[in-house]
């Protein structure tokens, strides 16, 4: 799949802002990068389990949507990965 520069610059922006939503909900560290980080995992982890769970949400708005989706995947993410360091 070829991505284009406009659709890299929005990826990055749906990532920091589904990473900064993530950590309202669940505290981390690391700051702006670490939220782009949570961010740009959750897309990818949300886009996964929305698609094999079959969980449309038709917001209306794509990317509405693909925040939703990348929040939620980046909480799971943040989840896990204090699990998975001990953190609990």
């Amino acid at each position: 799949m070829k991505m284009d520069r406009n659709s890299i610059w929005i990826w990055l922006v749906v990532g920091l802002v589904a990473g900064f939503l993530a950590s309202l909900v669940v505290p981390i560290s690391g700051g702006i990068i670490g939220a782009l980080i949570a961010g740009l995992i959750g897309s990818v982890v949300g886009g996964y389990l929305f698609g094999a769970l079959k969980i449309d949400l038709r917001l209306g708005s794509p990317i509405v949507t693909q925040i939703i989706t990348s929040t939620i995947g980046a909480v799971i993410v943040i989840i896990i990965a204090r699990l998975i360091a001990g953190g609990g």
